[in-house]
């Protein structure tokens, strides 16, 4: 008995050594191999961990954030790896069906070691204030670029991201286009001078999103203004109780939901403050909230179009 109890602690102890071996073998087998069998030049990106060494051309790219994810496809690059809001809704469908094929390597909250390892990547992307903890085991793997944080300036991550994929005057071309999409919104429905707010339905609350947010800015993209609150100088967003659901009042009110087609996707607590919230439309939560990038921002676009054309 006692001699069992040994075999299985010196097992045990073992366990964390072979992990790491793995991760290093995976890493070593991770260089892309090019026709001539040459490695692949390399480019020094500045980070918020120092200057990084990247392929000149990455080719199995592997993101953790979002907006990296959103980027990365809309410049051409299928990723073959990414961490996900939520594994049971995986991939977001918005991102179109090629991009539904991409292997999922946890959450973006908690992603998996051993799965990033397994898809062979030449380049990680994260970000600081998410993926911080896990710098280190990341590198061993493939070198890593992380973004600030989920927090920064959308546009700004775009750019960088194309810095990092040596695509930066495509990463401007994508985000010229949202601009030039935006002015041609705000000039066919003449939106200047008119208020829109986004809302977002949630654990017993009702999250406003002010003119930082992603899909926020967008609306202001379009012409719009987001009525003021002194909450937007420093937040992003603001939690009401459903019975001050009236302080949202807008001239175009957008409730996020799940499946925008559900006939309750907009909750009673708007639906019955009409005077203040006209005419609610209900929008599909995983680009107006989680589609953060270009294509992202158009999918948004695409919807203001929509409902200003309906009336």
């Amino acid at each position: 008995m006692l001699e069992s109890t040994r075999r299985t602690s010196a097992l045990r102890a073992r366990i964390p050594i072979l992990l790491m071996a793995v991760v290093a073998m995976t890493a070593a087998c991770s260089t892309v191999e090019r026709a001539d069998d040459t490695p692949d030049a390399t480019r020094s990106i500045a980070t918020v961990r120092g200057t990084v060494n990247v392929p000149e051309n990455p080719l199995r790219v592997v993101t953790l954030e979002p907006v990296e994810l959103d980027t990365t496809v809309a410049l051409g690059i299928m990723p073959v790896g990414t961490a996900v809001l939520s594994e049971t809704s995986g991939v977001p469908a918005y991102l179109g069906t090629d991009a539904a094929d991409i292997t999922t390597v946890g959450t973006v909250a908690a992603p998996t070691i051993e799965d990033i390892a397994a898809v062979r990547p030449d380049l990680i992307l994260g970000t600081e204030t998410r993926h911080g903890e896990y710098y280190d085991q990341l590198t061993a793997i493939a070198p890593t670029v992380f973004i600030s944080s989920q927090s920064d300036p959308w546009k700004e991550s775009v750019r960088f991201v194309g810095r990092v994929l040596g695509r930066e005057a495509n990463a401007e071309e994508l985000l010229s286009a949202y601009d030039e999409r935006c002015a041609e919104i705000a000039e066919k429905f003449d939106t200047p001078g008119k208020t829109a707010q986004l809302i977002r339905p949630r654990n017993g609350e009702l999250t406003l999103y002010g003119p930082s947010s992603f899909a926020g800015s967008t609306l202001e993209c379009a012409g719009f203004t987001t009525p003021p609150r002194p909450e937007w100088a420093e937040d992003i967003s603001v939690d009401l109780s459903p019975e001050l659901a009236a302080q949202a009042a807008a001239d175009l009110v957008v409730v996020t939901a799940t499946d925008p087609a559900d006939p309750a996707a907009v909750p009673a607590s708007i639906t019955a403050n009409a005077a203040a919230l006209p005419n609610p439309r209900a929008v599909d939560l995983s680009y107006w909230i989680t589609g953060v990038g270009p294509r992202g921002g158009q999918a948004v676009l695409d919807d203001i179009d929509r409902i200003l054309s309906t009336g």
